[in-house]
């Protein structure tokens, strides 16, 4: 009887360089890896001998940046989806891509299973498991953190040891991190003392504000239907746009974020994001849509924001409702098409200039010069009915009060 297969979620980091040979000691079964290129700026190629000096019997290597791009960052940014104010949502978007990919290979290599190295405290164990429950429920899934006794990062950097794996993270930078194309994240270490700042040291992508150029630094992009495809008149496509636009905040001291977050598993964290391209293309997006978007639908689109945000960081990107909040914001981005300048100085992201073909600002009612539009008389009626409720409601109360 050939042996129980299973696919494994592999970055080369901590968590997945012991889960290999712990997986054979453990199920006795072929471990095959899957590594997937979401633009954390690595290079991957060496992860083939890495994956089975450590037990692998093969490793895919699987470019997503224009998917994950075009897919899943592009939706969430028409959507305006922050979760709880300011997370950008960088990991939670990308697990999804990944756990697609995940149950697509494990279809391809006939497995029975598919593991990740997702903690049993965190989020990204929901959603990769909402992913693939949604998308081949008959797999199985196994999570080694839920299961062996492994309780911290320094048993698992003396379980590698011991089985000379040489692993990427130290005691002395024992940091638990996430890259991809649209930002960095810290967690762990002295981070989980909320009053503890972060160093200077900590930042692998953003200059420290107070280091940033004392020059402001201008940058134009273009938007048709929501989705950004120019920077300063150029149209490289999304992935190269949010690379170029990283670089730009970057040196700006743009996109850095720390956020104590309320975890869908019922705790608080704390982590500090780095997102500068993110940070940019979010501000200048909301900017083009205060020019282009009436109100009501400005006001309502708020509240689906706000849940499509969740549905993101709780891993429900498969589902009916995202689906169709998706289908909701589509429709109002059909005029959301235009030009945006926005000034990047130290840390700071703020808008500098809007046009759109779509413009609903019309300086002919907005003046306050003289005007053939508007009559002013006109606004005395309208208080009168809007305010009617609370004229009603006065006499009630002078009424009771006389009695």
């Amino acid at each position: 009887m050939s042996k129980m297969k299973v696919v494994l979620a592999y970055s080369g980091g901590l968590d997945t360089s012991i889960i290999i040979p712990w997986l054979k000691e453990n199920y006795d079964c072929e471990v095959i890896a899957m590594a997937a290129d979401v633009g954390q700026g690595e290079e991957l190629a060496p992860l083939h001998e890495k994956a089975k000096r450590t037990g692998a019997s093969k490793l895919y290597i699987e470019d997503l940046r224009q998917e994950f791009v075009y897919d899943f960052v592009f939706p969430t940014l028409k959507a305006g989806a922050v979760y709880e104010g300011k997370y950008l949502l960088g990991t939670s978007f990308a697990r999804p891509i990944i756990a697609r990919r995940l149950v697509e290979i494990a279809e391809r290599e006939g497995a029975q299973a598919v593991a990740h190295g997702a903690t049993g405290k965190g989020n990204d164990q929901v959603r990769f498991e909402l992913t693939v429950k949604a998308l081949n429920p008959h797999l199985q899934i196994i999570a080694p953190w839920r299961i062996w006794d492994i309780r911290s990062r320094d048993e698992e950097i003396e379980y590698a040891r011991a089985r000379g794996i040489d692993v990427p993270v130290t005691k002395e930078r024992p940091y638990s991190m996430d890259r991809n194309l649209w930002h960095l994240s810290h967690e762990g270490a002295d981070l989980e003392d909320p009053m503890n700042a972060p160093r200077d040291e900590l930042y692998m992508i953003c200059v420290p504000p107070e280091q940033a150029p004392d020059k402001p630094e201008y940058v134009e992009l273009g938007f048709e239907k929501g989705v950004p495809v120019r920077l300063n008149g150029k149209a490289p496509g999304g992935v190269a746009l949010i690379e170029e636009l990283n670089a730009i905040g970057a040196r700006n001291g743009v996109g850095i974020a720390d956020l104590i977050e309320n975890r869908l598993v019922g705790m608080k964290s704390r982590g500090v994001y780095e997102t500068p391209a993110g940070t940019i293309l979010y501000a200048a997006h909301r900017e083009l849509e205060s020019l282009t978007l009436d109100r009501d639908t400005a006001h309502y689109k708020e509240l689906v924001a706000a849940r499509f945000a969740e549905l993101v960081y709780f891993g429900q990107w498969y589902t009916p409702l995202r689906e169709a909040l998706s289908a909701f914001v589509d429709v109002t981005q059909r005029t959301v098409t235009g030009t945006v300048r926005m000034k990047l100085y130290k840390g700071n992201c703020t808008p500098a200039g809007v046009a759109s073909p779509y413009s609903l600002y019309n300086e002919a009612f907005a003046t306050f010069g003289e005007d053939a539009v508007y009559n002013q008389k006109d606004a005395e009626g309208f208080i009168n009915l809007f305010g009617l409720p609370m004229t009603v409601r006065a006499l009630m109360k002078e009424s009771l009060d006389g009695r």
